[in-house]
């Protein structure tokens, strides 16, 4: 990422929601602080997991970015105020939220658990609507309005069975779009990104074969995969002023996996 290209993110506060990662392993969130810090971007990284936090932290500090990690469970209005509020303690603005929170469900609405769907839809959207509530008032009050990006999925548009997941996220895109249409008037941009079936963690966690690896990969029209750092620009991007007309809109990032009818496991 570092180039010659000026993305007007230098001194810029950024929010990553979701910014740690299991392990050493690179998924969304933590490739977009990663990237936004390379950016120019000032990052705090938030997770759960206030170890991984810090380690994506560590990563940026490690290679010059200025970056802080706080825990912290997205599903509380109390902690999501916490967090806007020790941002703006610390660098006293907000310009970009990255909304990166979400978990998965494998089943049908049938063989579902109640239980499951309402943690499905708490985590998947409720993060997202508390975030935002706390962060826009701190972008309008920093006086350049903002970016707020919300990771969605291509199985919002595209199912594949999933159906609590897929559901969670084609809400994320009609939250994106209502928000923009909210607080365009405020300066403050709102997009959404669908990954593909990009290699992160999330989805290698708990094992993957080699021949579902390739499964996922295959299904791209690129016979490429496509990984955690693929989202992350597409972060950097729409967080920049190379983006500064689009709003309310959707960017596919799968590699064209949506184009086809191959499987993507």
């Amino acid at each position: 990422m570092k180039d010659n290209l000026d993305f007007g993110l230098k001194d810029k506060v950024a929010i990553v929601a979701g910014g740690g990662s299991n392990g050493d392993g690179i998924g969304n969130g933590r490739a977009s602080s990663i990237l936004l810090a390379e950016a120019g971007a000032k990052v705090l990284v938030v997770d759960l997991n206030k170890k991984s936090a810090q380690n994506t932290v560590d990563l940026i500090k490690n290679n010059g970015g200025d970056a802080f990690a706080i825990d912290a469970d997205l599903t509380s209005s109390v902690q999501c105020k916490n967090v806007v509020n020790e941002v703006m303690k610390k660098w006293n603005r907000l310009d970009i939220l990255d909304n990166n929170i979400g978990i998965a469900s494998n089943t049908s609405v049938v063989n579902e658990n109640e239980r499951y769907w309402d943690k499905v839809m708490n985590i998947n959207l409720k993060p997202m609507f508390l975030m935002s509530k706390y962060s826009i008032p701190a972008m309008i009050n920093s006086g350049n309005g903002g970016v707020i990006i919300n990771i969605s999925s291509i199985s919002a548009t595209r199912p594949k069975g999933y159906t609590s997941y897929s559901a969670s996220k084609g809400a994320v895109i009609s939250l994106t779009k209502a928000m923009a249409v909210d607080h365009g008037t405020d300066g403050i941009r709102v997009n959404c990104i669908l990954p593909g079936p990009v290699y992160t963690p999330m989805v290698y966690q708990d094992g993957m074969s080699e021949k579902l690896r390739k499964i996922r990969k295959d299904a791209s029209l690129l016979n490429v995969e496509g990984d955690g750092f693929d989202i992350g620009k597409a972060v950097v991007y729409l967080s920049s002023n190379w983006a500064k007309y689009i709003t309310g809109q959707t960017l596919v990032v799968d590699g064209g996996c949506s184009l086809s009818y191959k499987s993507r496991g």
